[in-house]
């Protein structure tokens, strides 16, 4: 008898917790950085280097005039931009993004992506990228994005 109610009970513990875990939904933002850390070594680790260090001497204008590739980690510029600057500078490019916002002839290396990237995909290599910023970096930049989004309207 002890038997049987000893396997009772633990088909009873399995079978809640099989229950339970039909409600628990995964988490949309962690879905999103690992889909956008994949993203990122397939489509920006090439420039930006696989630990996102950017490529060497990235503050000195190559020879044709561009800029190399810059770091998307603390050393780097990159959290001081607002979510519509990073999105659009990934989807249209350097060029195209600075010359909408009022700057010509900016020679930037970076391509634009329309076309090889989803909005989703370009979303969520930056919520990969956003991942690797302490909680001061994330901070300024979302501090960034709202005064951004305010003085918009």
């Amino acid at each position: 008898m002890k038997v049987f109610f000893a396997f009772a009970v633990i088909i009873g513990i399995g079978a809640a917790y099989l229950f339970s875990l039909s409600f628990m939904k995964p988490d949309p933002l962690i879905e999103s950085q690992i889909r956008g850390q994949i993203l990122y070594a397939n489509s920006c680790a090439a420039c930006h280097g696989a630990n996102l260090e950017g490529q060497e001497n990235w503050r000195i204008q190559n020879a044709d005039g561009s800029m190399p590739a810059p770091p998307h980690n603390a050393e780097g510029h990159t959290w001081h931009h607002d979510d519509d600057m990073l999105f659009e500078y990934t989807k249209f490019g350097g060029a195209a993004t600075m010359a909408a916002r009022g700057v010509t002839g900016f020679n930037s290396g970076m391509p634009a992506f329309e076309g090889l990237l989803s909005d989703e995909n370009i979303n969520d290599i930056w919520a990969y990228i956003k991942s690797t910023w302490s909680d001061r970096e994330r901070g300024v930049q979302a501090e960034r994005t709202a005064a951004e989004a305010a003085a918009k309207g």
